[in-house]
């Protein structure tokens, strides 16, 4: 007899079937609405909470560190600085989150039908990017009022590269949040300190001050940091102002790479087993 469709075990380390995935295209979409809606469902804003949230996490922080520590911004008006900030962060942090608890928050769908389950993490990157490209339409309208009132930031060529530092942060993010899966399905004790790991994470990284305000004894801490490049990359493209090595640059991608793969393959590991597990 001859099969339209098998399915078998994986048995090699990577075993990712790029042309199933696009076959199951419909339903990566349908997952993708609903990481994107089930947030806000019956609330009153709805999906202006995407918008909200950033807003007072600006105001907070604007207040916090501007206001109170009286911390520099390179030059850049608080608004642009603390909301492109937050704007970027949240982005990873989404990736990261939605990354991390695949296996667990979707074990009842998972122990009923198959499907390819790298599915459900690239249906929750597209996701986030959507959330964070509502929140760059309006970081741009901000833009454009400072543009327009004389402030001097403007963005350079390099601002054109924007999706690619997108890509960046997302696939740093479901890395990381891939590899956190695989450790959290099996050991609970990790799903308990995620939220303060991500918390502490945000602090050694300059999503709230820039790499100018960082004595140099700490400047290692940033160099080994993946998430400390490409957020600062955003200011110097965007705004003109910032600094970042190209040999901080260069370690950020390749430890990205390296985290990707290490996520892909502990995932490939994990789907295997995990329901004997859970």
């Amino acid at each position: 007899m001859n099969w339209d469709f098998s399915v078998s075990a994986k048995t090699k380390l990577l075993d990712i079937k790029l042309r199933e995935l696009i076959s199951y295209r419909d339903l990566i979409f349908m997952f993708f609405l609903r990481d994107f809606t089930v947030v806000y469902k019956q609330t009153i804003l709805g999906p202006i909470w995407h918008i909200v949230n950033p807003l007072l996490s600006t105001l907070v922080f604007a207040f916090l560190f501007s206001g109170i520590a009286g911390m520099g911004t390179d030059g850049v008006p608080l608004l642009l600085f603390y909301f492109s900030g937050t704007m970027l962060w949240t982005f990873y942090s989404n990736c990261f989150n939605n990354a991390a608890g695949i296996f667990i928050t979707n074990a009842g769908v998972f122990g009923k039908i198959y499907f390819p389950r790298l599915a459900v993490p690239i249906a929750a990157t597209f996701s986030a990017t959507l959330k964070m490209l509502i929140q760059f339409v309006l970081l741009m309208a901000f833009f454009a009022y400072y543009i327009l009132a004389g402030n001097p930031v403007r963005p350079t060529a390099m601002a054109m590269f924007f999706p690619l530092l997108i890509l960046w942060l997302g696939a740093l993010g479901t890395g990381i949040g891939m590899v956190m899966s695989a450790l959290t399905t099996k050991y609970r004790d990790f799903n308990l300190v995620l939220g303060l790991l991500l918390q502490l994470t945000m602090f050694v990284t300059p999503v709230v001050y820039p790499l100018s305000q960082v004595p140099d004894r700490f400047r290692l801490f940033f160099y080994v940091n993946p998430l400390s490049a490409p957020i600062e990359l955003f200011r110097i493209w965007f705004y003109g102002a910032g600094w970042v090595s190209p040999h901080m640059v260069l370690a950020s991608l390749g430890m990205t790479a390296a985290i990707l793969l290490a996520g892909l393959i502990l995932f490939t590991h994990v789907e295997r087993t995990f329901m004997d597990v859970i």
